[in-house]
């Protein structure tokens, strides 16, 4: 077993310490696909991969809408940071795909806020 202050080595394996872990990582790729969230002008805002783009019209998988949020100041602090508070969001279910119009912001999202999104309970009424 080998051991330094930022890593440690079991039967061949390296692990890092949790707090040298970048975070501001890209969010994981699906076939090539980004995580983003996508502002409209009136339907509101999406966040998923981003299938294709077409000007102002954008197709994206795996979609919820995010239709409040806390713990994040603006749509920008929750595309790198996510979000310190899941239970005070209001996120509905994901849907397979959806075609948004008028796309004014396309934000590229990293891991952490990736992961954060996801642990949000759906919203239902």
């Amino acid at each position: 077993m080998k051991v330094d202050m930022e890593t440690v080595e079991i039967n061949g394996v390296e692990y890092v310490r949790a707090d040298q872990v970048q975070d501001n990582a890209p969010a994981e790729t699906v076939d090539g696909m980004p995580y983003v969230i996508v502002r409209t002008y009136s339907a509101g805002v999406f966040a998923g991969y981003l299938k294709q783009r077409n000007g102002q019209e954008a197709t994206i998988l795996q979609a919820r809408r995010l239709w409040y949020w806390d713990g994040a100041a603006s749509l920008s602090q929750l595309a790198e940071e996510g979000t310190v508070n899941p239970s005070g969001c209001k996120f509905p279910m994901e849907v397979a795909q959806i075609e948004v119009t008028q796309a004014v912001e396309i934000l590229c999202c990293t891991e952490r806020a990736r992961k954060s999104i996801a642990k949000v309970a759906v919203w239902k009424r």
